[in-house]
């Protein structure tokens, strides 16, 4: 199995090099950690939100699955994977941003334009139905790339849908919590985030100081 055995490679790389030149670092978050960060994004392997952001341990609670989805607020239906480490970020850790971050050439966003009903898509359909509403808007808009609209409605409908969460809402309505949209353009590297006063994606100017 090479593969495993570049992962232990990269691991031993991690211990001898960035672990020594940082121990005192990683001691300080063995003690717990106070991320001001939480970022939701695909779990595709080609867009990495600790690469895309340059972040160190520590400095983003990090979510992914298919498609950076986040589901409506509801108690019942199974298990809740991603409400649960919302709950955890917002009213235990108490990060101040959550940022929905899609992606280029998006499997989940193909998987719903395709459609439903493949059989070795038994959890993909169902989970990527949340994409149905937004999907209907893309084909009534008559927008020629499709694929790239339903990437860009996706993020608005995940933030749309953290809005349904009561401590999500109650936060906001604070001034304590911030939601962002963002769209990766994996060819070029470069990231798009949403202005949600005009509903459009604009480039992240690359010498704009933070």
């Amino acid at each position: 199995m090479p593969e495993f055995r570049a992962l232990l490679r990269g691991y031993h790389r991690f211990r001898h090099d960035r672990y020594e030149a940082e121990r005192r670092r990683w001691a300080s978050l063995a003690t717990g950690q106070a991320p001001p960060v939480m970022i939701i994004g695909c779990c595709d392997s080609r867009v990495d939100p600790a690469t895309i952001f340059d972040t160190e341990p520590g400095q983003a609670f990090i979510l992914r699955n298919i498609a950076n989805l986040v589901p409506p607020f509801e108690l019942g239906g199974g298990l809740h994977g991603v409400s649960s480490a919302l709950e955890f970020a917002v009213a235990k850790l108490q990060v101040r941003h959550i940022v929905v971050m899609g992606h280029g050439a998006c499997g989940g966003v193909a998987a719903a334009l395709d459609g439903h009903g493949e059989p070795d898509r038994i959890f993909i359909d169902r989970w990527i139905s949340l994409l149905d509403p937004a999907l209907e808007r893309v084909r009534a808009s008559g927008v020629p790339d499709q694929h790239h609209a339903l990437e860009l409605e996706g993020v608005k409908t995940s933030l749309a849908n953290l809005r349904t969460f009561p401590f999500v809402r109650e936060r906001e309505d604070a001034g304590e919590l911030k939601l962002h949209g963002c769209h990766f353009a994996i060819a070029e590297g470069q990231l798009w985030e949403l202005d949600e006063a005009s509903g459009s994606f604009h480039l992240v100017d690359e010498t704009e100081a933070v």
